[in-house]
């Protein structure tokens, strides 16, 4: 799709209806967006290109874009195939572009096109170079690890635009979804389970970049995925402080549990009533062998304290936990209060396995007692799950 930002600077990105999961991981039910840009001044920057699978239309939006006019550079935010596919076929299409991104980006670019000629075809930018297309000027700030090393965002002072790179993204593609953010809890809401799961480990160097966009004077925030951000920035700006600094962004409890023949499943929907009847404002629950673990993760990090369930299995916890475990082990879970319910009918051992795993994260504190069930949950079981319920809640 063709989309003016303002009269010089167009959207050229590509939708992917077609894609199941994003990174081969994440599920995108209202399927993905490639974003693209293309500034037309007395020099003609294109800022990005697309993935491969949709290769055809991103050519096809940039020949349009351009209205026979030739590009001069080609703007690498960020080498991730998503973003970056067509690069080598810029190089050919176009034998006078110039390639311009950070040196980490530069020295990525054989690895994913191999014999790729460059001598004499690229710019490597440093912090606040800045590249003059002629009305506009584009300014550089560095960005490593969001989310990776080689990134870069760009800011053009005469249309107030930040090009922010996989910062402020959202999953979904655009026909799916307003093109302009016209609902800021839906944005939230799928830009949260974007955020903590593809940069949440990553909060310092989004703190980092956070504090090299704060003097400038943003109109309008335009993301590699999802839609442009154009009002209420504060909003937005806000939520990536609290996320990037492992703060609460809603008070309640999440809780999560793993059950195998549903007496853990009946223990933790107890619990959670327990939480409700006690007046905590917000009661997540979400069973983790069914639902999608990248909100599960979301939730983690929205909540201030998180309660899970778990069914013993093998001398250890059942899978499903540790695969949760572990992934807020790799992005970074910290700085939040949890509390436990194990289950098992001869030997348990969840309890244990799941402190160890929450010993291995920064500023966890995990809240007594301890509530061990014994198979299915018992009318002696209850003063426990009060107590542990009291606890969470203190």
């Amino acid at each position: 799709m063709i989309q003016d930002i303002t009269p010089s600077v167009k959207f050229i990105g590509v939708d992917d209806l077609d894609l199941d999961l994003f990174e081969s991981q994440y599920v995108v039910p209202e399927g993905m967006s490639y974003n693209s840009y293309l500034i037309l001044d007395e020099k003609v920057a294109v800022l990005d290109t697309a993935d491969g699978r949709k290769g055809a239309q991103w050519k096809a939006n940039l020949a349009e874009g351009l209205g026979g006019r030739t590009p001069d550079y080609l703007i690498i935010h960020h080498m991730e195939p998503d973003h970056s596919a067509l690069i080598a076929w810029m190089l050919e299409q176009y034998p006078s572009l110039t390639l311009v991104a950070t040196a980490a980006a530069l020295k990525m670019l054989p690895q994913f096109f191999e014999g790729i000629a460059l001598e004499g075809r690229t710019l490597a930018v440093k912090e606040g170079d800045t590249l003059s297309l002629g009305t506009h000027t584009l300014r550089f700030s560095l960005a490593p690890m969001v989310h990776w090393p080689e990134v870069m965002v760009s800011y053009d002072a005469a249309d107030k635009l930040l090009f922010s790179a996989d910062a402020f993204g959202r999953f979904g593609a655009m026909a799916k979804i307003a093109f302009w953010v016209s609902d800021d809890d839906d944005w939230a809401c799928e830009a949260r389970r974007y955020y903590f799961n593809i940069c949440g480990k990553y909060g310092v160097q989004v703190q980092n970049l956070l504090k090299k966009i704060a003097g400038y004077d943003i109109a309008m925030i335009c993301p590699l995925h999802g839609p442009i951000l154009n009002e209420n920035l504060g909003y937005h700006l806000g939520l990536y402080q609290t996320w990037s600094s492992y703060g609460v962004e809603t008070e309640g409890v999440f809780v999560a549990y793993a059950s195998i023949h549903g007496g853990t499943a009946a223990a933790a929907e107890r619990f959670a009533d327990m939480l409700r009847e006690k007046g905590c404002p917000k009661v997540a629950i979400a069973d983790i062998t069914r639902d999608d673990l990248a909100e599960c993760v979301e939730d983690a990090f929205r909540y201030g304290k998180m309660v899970l369930a778990a069914s013993s299995y093998d001398a250890g916890v059942f899978t499903p936990m540790h695969d949760f475990l572990y992934r807020l082990q790799a992005k970074g879970y910290q700085k939040r209060t949890v509390g436990l319910i194990e289950n098992g009918s001869w030997a348990p051992s969840a309890g244990r396995v799941m402190k160890e795993m929450l010993g291995a994260m920064k500023e966890i504190t995990i809240v007594e007692p301890l509530v061990t069930i014994r198979s299915r949950m018992h009318a002696e079981d209850l003063p426990k799950l009060e107590a542990l319920a009291a606890a969470i809640l203190a």
